[in-house]
């Protein structure tokens, strides 16, 4: 006789036993309650991280418990931009030296980060396996949270598809140069077709006006109508401020630094339309065990 979960899908009789394994392993019945979302890009250097540390700022200012994990395993940098010197990172978890809550550590207004490690090859290139036991060990701490914010590599390394076809909802950072444009729009195009993701929210950085962002949006919209078979909402823009680079240049955010600068004003909007907007999460058979409805 078929098993199935309680959304009416069946599932294979070693997906039960593994979803029940972890829960005796770990004593935990909840289902976790934290939104999970992934900020991405197909491109580095469109300030995806500072964008995950002052949106993750705005939120906790405004009454959200906020938990950012700094996916990018080997060029972990978020600690760096916070000013922060963790002693432990992800690294110990995996080598089992630490568990997940031991490595976590304070940011600015509240934060929580699970800070990655820089340096170590070996965590580009995690198992699947490995990839699995850290979100089992995340998904217990999920009812702490309101929201988890996943902080990816950029690409489309195999940690970065993962990551974000692990979360309930994808945002896509994109910047007016052609070639983020371009890497944004191959970013979604393999998640649809590989992991059958079919709704992406996307915010457009360091543009020079409002114009420029919407334009940028549009054209990213017109391709992907044309040639994926998925959705995208546009959910903003960051314009470009000089206080920004200040900010990272004194390991602050600048939404703590300069709260009623350009940049912070725009983040601090973004954290407010997403604490009000609707999760995405699209359970999928593709989606890891954690994320789906504990049985």
């Amino acid at each position: 006789m078929p098993n199935f979960d309680n959304t009416g899908r069946i599932i294979s009789l070693n997906q039960k036993r593994r979803q029940k394994h972890f829960m005796i392993k770990t004593g935990e019945m909840r289902q976790p309650q934290a939104r999970v979302i992934s900020i991405t890009s197909g491109k580095g250097g469109v300030g995806k991280t500072n964008i995950v540390a002052n949106v993750g700022y705005a939120l906790c200012k405004a009454g959200q418990r906020v938990l950012i994990f700094d996916a990018d395993l080997g060029l972990g940098n978020l600690d760096v931009l916070l000013g922060l010197t963790p002693r432990y990172n992800l690294s110990h978890v995996i080598a089992g030296k630490k568990k997940l809550s031991e490595i976590i550590v304070s940011g600015p207004g509240h934060l929580k980060i699970l800070p990655a490690s820089s340096g170590i090859q070996e965590l580009t290139r995690l198992t699947p396996t490995q990839k699995m036991e850290i979100f089992n060990k995340l998904n217990v701490l999920l009812s702490d949270y309101d929201i988890v914010l996943i902080d990816t590599a950029a690409g489309i390394s195999s940690n970065v598809l993962y990551f974000n076809a692990s979360a309930g909802e994808i945002m896509v950072v994109v910047t007016p140069e052609p070639t983020s444009i371009t890497d944004a729009y191959a970013l979604m195009k393999i998640l649809s077709v590989k992991y059958r993701e079919k709704h992406f929210r996307l915010l457009v950085n360091m543009a020079k006006n409002t114009k420029e962002a919407d334009d940028v949006s549009r054209q990213l919209c017109l391709v992907a109508d044309r040639f994926l078979d998925v959705s995208i909402e546009y959910f903003g823009s960051v314009l470009v401020d000089g206080n920004v680079k200040t900010g990272v240049r004194q390991q602050k955010v600048v939404s703590e630094m300069a709260p009623m600068s350009q940049a912070s004003r725009n983040f601090a909007e973004l954290a407010h339309k997403l604490a009000r907007s609707q999760p995405m999460i699209c359970r999928s058979e593709h989606r890891p065990l954690i994320w789906q409805d504990i049985v």
